[in-house]
């Protein structure tokens, strides 16, 4: 269990289309409502260096999956990788309507407190 314990979370993009770019606006929206400003956060690609720099690789769906498997160099790399909600995939909002950035948020709030919950 790491409940109590200091995580450091960061976020990449897999195909790297709005690198330094802030967030989406109806995401920001989304994460304001319960009390999150993400208005400071810029997007940057996932590299290489990640794998040394953290110690769990958490992607959102399939096709992210395999681009960062393709970047692993090994076993060890490999086993960093996992799904975020080992449940569902977790959809990209983007086209959708305000709705789905809520959404989304629920499903990462709910497979962040399962993570939570795993002894390492």
């Amino acid at each position: 269990m790491v409940r109590g314990c200091r995580v450091k979370v960061d976020s990449a993009g897999t195909a790297g289309y709005h690198v330094g770019e802030g967030p989406d606006p109806r995401s920001v929206a989304a994460m304001k409502a319960v009390g999150i400003d993400i208005s400071g956060q810029r997007s940057r690609k996932f590299v290489r260096a990640d794998f040394k720099k953290f110690d769990r690789i958490l992607v959102m769906d399939q096709a992210n999956y395999r681009d960062v498997m393709a970047l692993a160099k090994g076993p060890e790399e490999e086993a960093k990788v996992s799904l975020f909600d080992p449940q569902a995939e977790v959809p990209d909002p983007y086209y959708g309507g305000d709705g789905g950035f809520a959404e989304v948020r629920e499903q990462v709030r709910s497979a962040a407190e399962a993570w939570l919950d795993i002894d390492f």
